[in-house]
C-alpha cells in the first residue's frame, strides 16, 4: 500500500479510535498495523493501561484489516459486529501499544477476524480478540 492509501485508511477509523490516539504506523502481511501512544487518558490503574482502550485499539485493528481486504477487493459494505471477545493476556505497560488484524474467513456476507495487541515484540501479545462481523453490500 502507498501512503495515499494508508492515509485514506487513516482517515475511515472512527472518532472514538482518534480519541485514543490510534494511528496506523504501517502496513504488514497486507494488514494496517495500528498503534496507541500511551497517555493519561488511556491509564486504567496507575502504569497501566485500561482495559477498555486495550479493546478499543483491538476493535479498531480488526476493523482496519478487513477493510483494507474489502478495499482490495473493490467492495463497499456496511459493517455490523455479530460477536467481539477479548481475552487479556497480561497487564499492559505504559508505553504504545500496536495491534494487527488478520482476516480468517470472508466471505459474501460475513468475515472472522483474529486480532492481537503488543507492546514490545508481537510474538509476545498482551491481549488478543476474535471477531465475527456481519457485512451488508451498499448500494448505489
Amino acid at each position: 500500500m502507498t501512503g495515499d492509501e494508508i492515509e485514506a485508511l487513516e482517515k475511515d477509523l472512527p472518532a472514538y479510535a482518534r480519541s485514543l490516539g490510534i494511528v496506523i504506523e504501517r502496513i504488514e502481511a497486507g494488514a494496517p498495523v495500528l498503534a496507541m501512544p500511551f497517555a493519561d487518558h488511556v491509564e486504567g490503574r496507575p502504569t497501566v493501561l485500561h482495559g477498555g482502550a486495550i479493546s478499543g485499539l483491538l476493535e479498531n485493528g480488526g476493523y482496519a484489516a478487513l477493510r483494507a481486504e474489502l478495499h482490495r477487493q473493490g467492495r463497499d459494505v456496511r459493517l455490523k459486529p455479530i460477536g467481539i471477545t477479548v481475552q487479556f493476556l497480561t497487564a499492559a505497560k505504559c508505553q504504545t501499544t500496536c495491534a494487527r488484524g488478520h482476516v480468517n474467513r470472508l466471505g459474501r456476507r460475513n468475515a472472522n477476524i483474529e486480532v492481537i495487541a503488543w507492546q514490545d515484540d508481537p510474538d509476545k501479545p498482551v491481549a488478543t480478540a476474535v471477531m465475527n462481523i456481519l457485512m451488508v453490500e451498499e448500494e448505489g
